[in-house]
């Protein structure tokens, strides 16, 4: 028996005549996405969001660009094209650990409470290289609560103010008030190093010490303007400020001298830091080695099985001559080894971050 007809093809009733009803005004249909129901978008055929992918995953082909390698292929007229070297691939993935994307400010401090023990330098060469290989938005912030060294061993721009001006003037600072124009003000420009100076009070007759609150509302200020933030601190672990930005720091660098004296002060520190209950900061930690002139009546190997056993890593720093001059310290005249170490370092110090 046929079945019914649809509903818009059924016959009119011939029993009687009826009056034909007023036609109801058509309603239009709902929008159809026209390839909503189309086979090719779920059957496996790729779409355009994969085919834009592509550029993300496919790298681009490695070509040597340093050492004997890239010679070669220059001297070919790249007939010969090259692979980079394992030395030439290390160094481009550390340039890639220090490039990445931190997510947010991040604070890295410098701590050894014995004096020589390299804070300083340290905290120039890795905003020197994190500046050179990253780009701006980096400050080197001098955070001693007495005498520091850091402006000293910068360069000098022009203006010659300390955290201590930039805390007299902290209203022009405090709510949507202050631009970084107005911070240059406070911080010198390091130029080719391409990154900024806060330096503390030079004077070996400075005021009042710096407070928790002061250290705080300083970052805070600081934080609008910069990425990436390196601390030197002090000699005395109960300041105030040293306490503000062990609570502040994302990542602990240690340095010491390859010497017995420094490194057990540096050690001495850990014990104090663990035991106020900063294990994770403390585990995490970057420990830096500054190399003398001569490895002898030094026990190196013993200072490194003791802070690997306690850090993330240790890593040595070699001799720079222009570095124990102690003059300004100019990025582009340091040697080759130097700079390729301390970006060793910094990468070391990105992968915590």
């Amino acid at each position: 028996m046929p079945g019914p007809y649809p509903p818009a093809v059924v016959p009119p009733q011939r029993s009687a005549p009826q009056r034909s009803a007023p036609q109801q005004p058509a309603q239009n249909p709902p929008p159809v996405d026209p390839y909503q129901q189309l086979p090719w978008v779920s059957d496996g055929t790729p779409t355009a969001e994969e085919f834009a992918r592509r550029r993300l995953a496919k790298p681009a082909e490695p070509v040597a660009t340093m050492g004997a390698r890239a010679m070669v292929q220059k001297g070919t007229m790249g007939l010969l094209r090259l692979a980079p070297g394992k030395r030439e691939q290390e160094y481009k993935q550390d340039v890639e650990m220090v490039r990445r994307n931190f997510g947010g400010l991040r604070q890295v401090t410098v701590v050894n409470p014995k004096g020589g023990a390299g804070k300083t330098v340290a905290v120039l060469l890795l905003a020197m290289t994190f500046g050179q290989k990253r780009g701006g938005y980096v400050l080197a912030w001098d955070n001693n609560e007495t005498q520091g060294t850091l402006g000293m061993r910068a360069q000098q721009d022009f203006h010659a103010r300390t955290v201590r001006d930039m805390m007299r003037d902290l209203h022009q600072f405090r709510g949507s008030h202050g631009r970084v124009g107005d911070l240059s003000q406070y911080v010198r420009a390091q130029g080719e190093g391409m990154f900024d100076v806060l330096a503390s009070d030079e004077s070996a007759t400075a005021g009042e010490m710096l407070t928790a609150s002061a250290f705080a509302e300083i970052r805070e200020i600081v934080s609008r303007f910069y990425k990436l933030i390196f601390v030197d601190t002090g000699n005395n672990v109960r300041a105030q400020n040293w306490q503000a930005a062990m609570d502040a720091t994302d990542q602990l660098v240690i340095t010491m001298s390859a010497r017995n004296d420094s490194a057990e002060t540096a050690a001495r520190m850990l014990d104090h830091l663990e035991q106020s209950g900063r294990q994770r900061l403390v585990r995490q930690a970057v420990s830096v080695v500054t190399m003398p002139p001569t490895r002898k009546d030094i026990d190196l190997p013993a200072i490194q099985r003791h802070f690997a056993a306690r850090t993330r890593a240790v890593l040595l720093a070699p001799y720079e001559k222009l570095i124990d001059s102690g003059e300004p310290i100019r990025y582009g005249q340091l040697s080759n080894g130097t700079r390729d170490s301390w970006l060793k370092i910094a990468a070391a110090v990105a992968e915590g971050l």
